[in-house]
């Protein structure tokens, strides 16, 4: 695929780590009617927090921190000198999956993860090959449990109770497999307060009502809160409006409105790119994927990381590099970010999509024009996210 045709179609996609909550309140969950949310406390928190089901000593507190529900780099250099041994940095959070080196946890702080290759993909440089290991970051589990029904970078896993299960599985090397109780405890566990970035988003869960997008408190947040508002797109007279709603939008910030209408966009839509593996600003290593489409072609590609491809065995718009649209409330607790955490920092991310929309080279259903996001935007835009608590 030629660079003018990639940017054409991957242009309208996910439009910044930006954030709108529209009119429409689809998804609002509840937590267990008629009983106590927090009862599960007791049972769940000893299975999350200790329990290693005799493994590789991780349990699931190793990676799911408490203040940030992920690990940084930061986090993981703190660790590291605390105690060299420190469980993160076994298995797939060691250099070689094998135990072996601390250098790409410390400064990416991503793990190993074995990704199974759909039926009808192979890899040109192993073809006998029936997995692909990638580098990923770990999904923060604020708000997430118990407000984002689809779970994982790449949306792989159905439920709370199979992504607990896989977790175990593919991350603590366990003697022993969890009960299926023991699941459905940890996926309890994980619904509690303490899995909530404020109040608001836990009165979300516990009651319904979604969260609004706060006023801005000075100047700059009040800017950047016009870049979230869900509005229709003017990209002759002002194309900055309701940018980033496009992408994040929805209670939780994190589907796409309604106001594209050019394919493929559709309200609602879960997975994107943003050219994170395009771009590969953290040199991941690249493989080269073969996929057998429906007709019986090939389609060769290259990627650090194909994302929701690997699920959907496809390369159309909301597979081929996609990866899910994250819930951006509580976005400036949860650092690093992308799935490959090639954005350390807030700054970072805006640094991205200033590269990202300069990038175009043909017209977009943003307008005929690339968009420059200035240095007062990026600041402006940043202002608000840290006030989405």
């Amino acid at each position: 695929m030629g660079v003018r045709r990639l940017f054409r179609l991957l242009i309208p996609s996910a439009v910044l780590a930006c954030l709108i909550l529209g009119p429409f309140a689809v998804f609002a969950p509840r937590l267990s009617a008629g009983a106590d949310p927090d009862r599960a406390k007791t049972s769940g928190k000893r299975l999350f927090e200790q329990e290693t089901f005799g493994g590789n000593g991780r349990t699931c507190r190793t990676c799911h921190s408490v203040a940030t529900g992920t690990v940084s780099p930061d986090d993981a250099a703190a660790r590291f000198a605390a105690n060299p041994n420190d469980p993160l940095f076994r298995a797939d959070g060691s250099d070689d999956g094998a135990g072996n080196g601390v250098t790409r946890m410390v400064l990416d702080a991503t793990v190993l993860m074995r990704i199974p290759l759909p039926s009808n993909v192979t890899l040109l440089d192993d073809p006998a090959a029936r997995s692909v290991t990638l580098r990923r970051g770990i999904p923060t589990t604020l708000n997430t449990p118990a407000l984002d029904p689809v779970l994982m970078l790449d949306g792989r896993r159905p439920n709370l109770t199979a992504q607990a299960r896989a977790a175990i599985s593919d991350h603590a090397q366990p003697t022993r497999l969890p009960s299926a109780n023991d699941l459905q405890k940890i996926a309890d566990f994980e619904r509690t307060s303490s899995f909530f970035s404020s109040n608001i988003l836990l009165n979300f869960a516990r009651s319904g009502t979604p969260p609004v997008l706060p006023q801005g408190t000075n100047d700059s947040a009040s800017r950047g809160r016009r870049f979230f508002e869900d509005v229709p797109l003017d990209p002759i007279n002002d194309p900055k409006h309701g940018l980033c709603a496009v992408c994040h939008s929805g209670p939780m910030l994190n589907e796409t409105n309604q106001f594209i209408q050019a394919p493929p966009f559709a309200r609602g839509g879960r997975f994107q790119s943003i050219m994170v593996s395009e771009f590969n600003s953290a040199a991941n290593p690249t493989h080269t994927f073969q996929f057998q489409n429906s007709d019986g072609g090939l389609t060769a590609i290259m990627s650090p990381d194909p994302g929701r491809a690997l699920v959907t065995g496809r390369t159309d718009f909301e597979s081929l590099n996609a990866f899910k649209i994250s819930p951006l409330w509580g976005v400036a607790r949860t650092a690093p970010y992308f799935h490959d955490n090639s954005a350390k920092t807030l700054e970072d991310v805006m640094r991205h999509y200033q590269a990202y929309f300069a990038s175009p080279t043909e017209p977009s259903a943003f307008g005929p024009d690339p968009i420059t996001l200035t240095q007062q935007d990026m600041s402006d835009i940043i202002a608000f996210m840290q006030l989405l608590q």
